[in-house]
């Protein structure tokens, strides 16, 4: 006997229909199963066979075979236990068929029949009711994920006995409540404050540009300055997770496997900072199954790198098409995986191996040659990509002692949050969400400048060698200035300020 239960897979964010089609036949006893599986699916055939048994249900002694169509794609993953297991109990007739072929069905078991959590539950639901399916059964600890799609009955279950009871109309489940996004948006985590930090104005100035307008920031100064805590600080002062970017960076994290299942969502802007000896693959991700690495899990947040010349040439370099695109693409023998990766670079150095060079107040006893190659561990093209170059110097001592608290990231964001509000109004119908992800089209319509303005920037392009990329990241940053200051057009001191924040090239690249 022949019986057919529908599951889904995925190629990246994107899931598609796979049909379990299982064949019952006498003969001598099998079990066969093709359709370009990996081996986790291969190996589904002992899990399958003791949860069957030790659910007290009645595993065929005859020819069993297995079909995950379409049978020209890499399918991976235990994802397919459950579908399999229910699909073998439907052909020997120990579930209702016609229940079973109403359900998209997916999860892993274990040899005591239970059913546990996967990997991936989100981007699979979305994919499924974009495809017209209503109805599915999934392992019942990845209900809190699944809580958040609207428009579909889904029903948790914990064990094979369970499900099949359940479509045999012998056991009543109730599907899963739909959560609410604004209720767990409002919980909010705890973030290091700007009121903590003593001096470093300009810092403080220029992170607050980055966040209002998306840019991507470089900080250099010697060790101890506070450039971890700036960085650490940036998160408090972000615009809000839309409930439409949470469902997109869940997504990945979903798929990577790093979501916290009792939250079932990520509710707030992921803070990703990888160690320096992170590999190629960690940063971009890769491996057999092409898996989201720390670029794309930095999704609509920040990507945070410490001591950037201490990481590999060859990890840095990746950065340059995510930075560029918003996007990374992963190249297997296999198949090509395309991740989005928007995310903000904030990265930190010192200026020298002992980190004093360049300082007010101590001396850096490193030899010019040994400078020079620390610095250009960084690229020109790298460093064209990052939009504004700080220069964070040591405390003093009496800001340190100071009673008088700085500005707190409250009132930091409630500027931030306007700056970004005028951003997306004006946007709207580009498809585009921050000053940052400006083309060539939207800076000549939207950062019109002065003849005096234009004398100066000239006058900057040629002084500091800008390319057209640093042009084009000045005016950026320069229109960001203007909407923080709730004006629409770009004066001399927002491009003269919006200069400053590329001056650095000149001093320690020249």
């Amino acid at each position: 006997m022949l019986s057919t239960v529908k599951s889904y897979g995925l190629t990246g964010i994107d899931g598609y229909l796979v049909k379990c089609e299982i064949d019952i036949n006498q003969g001598l006893p099998g079990y066969d199963i093709v359709g370009l599986v990996g081996t986790a699916i291969k190996e589904s055939k002992e899990r399958v066979r003791s949860a069957i048994k030790n659910s007290a249900l009645k595993y065929p002694i005859v020819k069993v075979t297995i079909n995950l169509a379409p049978a020209d794609t890499k399918k991976e993953g235990p994802v397919y236990d459950l579908p399999i297991a229910l699909g073998i109990l439907g052909a020997t007739e120990q579930v209702n068929l016609n229940n079973l072929k109403e359900y998209i069905i997916f999860g892993e078991l274990g040899l005591d029949g239970g059913v546990r959590k996967i990997n991936g539950v989100l981007p699979i639901l979305i994919s499924a009711r974009l495809d017209g399916y209503k109805k599915v059964i999934i392992p019942k600890e990845n209900c809190n994920e699944a809580s958040f799609i609207e428009g579909m009955e889904i029903y948790g279950v914990e064990s094979l006995n369970q499900a099949v009871k359940f479509l045999n109309n012998e056991e009543e489940i109730k599907p899963v409540d739909h959560s609410n996004y604004a209720d767990i948006s409002r919980k909010k985590k705890k973030t290091m404050d700007f009121k903590y930090v003593r001096g470093q104005s300009q810092a403080r100035r220029a992170l607050e540009i980055a966040a209002a307008g998306g840019h991507n920031v470089l900080m250099i100064g010697p060790p101890g300055s506070g450039k971890t805590m700036l960085a650490k600080c940036f998160p408090s002062i972000l615009p809000e997770l839309t409930f439409e970017e949470a469902l997109e960076v869940t997504k990945i994290h979903s798929i990577a496997g790093v979501l916290d299942s009792k939250e079932g969502i990520v509710s707030s802007r992921p803070i990703r900072s990888p160690h320096h000896t992170a590999t190629l693959l960690a940063l971009t991700g890769g491996g057999r199954n092409a898996s989201p690495g720390e670029i794309s899990l930095a999704h609509t947040g920040v990507l945070f790198l410490d001591e950037m010349p201490e990481y590999s040439r060859n990890t840095l370099e990746t950065l340059r098409q995510p930075l560029e695109d918003g996007v990374i693409t992963i190249s297997r023998v296999e198949n090509t995986i395309e991740y989005p990766a928007n995310f903000t670079l904030i990265a930190s150095m010192n200026p020298c191996p002992c980190g004093h060079y360049g300082s007010f107040d101590k001396e850096c006893k490193c030899t010019p040659q040994a400078i020079h190659k620390y610095l250009n561990r960084l690229s020109g093209p790298l460093m064209d990509r990052i939009d504004m170059h700080i220069e964070v110097d040591s405390v003093t001592y009496d800001e340190l002692r100071s009673d008088e608290t700085s500005e707190a990231s409250a009132d930091i964001k409630l500027r931030v949050d306007k700056a970004r509000q005028i951003q997306l109004d004006r946007y709207k119908d580009n498809g585009i969400f921050s000053n940052a992800k400006m083309n060539d089209q939207d800076i000549k319509k939207y950062c019109k400048i002065s003849h005096e303005s234009d004398k100066m920037l000239r006058y900057a392009f040629e002084k500091l060698n800008l390319s057209a990329r640093g042009y084009t990241r000045i005016l950026r940053v320069a229109r960001t200035i203007a909407d923080l200051d709730g004006v629409e057009d770009i004066t001399d001191d927002h491009i003269m300020e919006a200069i400053s924040y590329r001056s650095l090239d000149n001093k320690y690249w020249s």
